[in-house]
């Protein structure tokens, strides 16, 4: 019964911390369908957001690689050069 009233306590105090958020607008383009399915699966798009001032082409392949290889993201060699692709036109340096 303890657990069940920390868990319900728990979840009452984080709403309204999440009820604040504002939601993530990337820019639209094509590969935007990619980005959002496969890398919003795992983590915030806020990342594409706070990167983006560091990134160029080879970064955002170097970073599609390294979720893929050294974190275990399932994408397609296919979509993951599409998403490379949208995010440096998108938000590469």
């Amino acid at each position: 019964m303890r657990i069940a009233l920390f868990a319900a306590a728990a979840v009452l105090a984080a709403f309204p911390a999440a009820a604040d958020e504002a939601a993530i607008q990337l820019k639209p383009g094509p590969g935007l369908d990619k980005v959002q399915g496969n890398c919003g699966a795992c983590h915030s798009l806020d990342y594409i957001q706070m990167n983006s001032p560091f990134l160029n082409a080879a970064g955002w392949n170097a970073e599609v690689a390294k979720m893929m290889k050294a974190f275990g993201a399932p994408i397609s060699d296919a979509d993951a050069k599409t998403i490379a692709d949208y995010l440096a036109k998108n938000y590469g340096t």
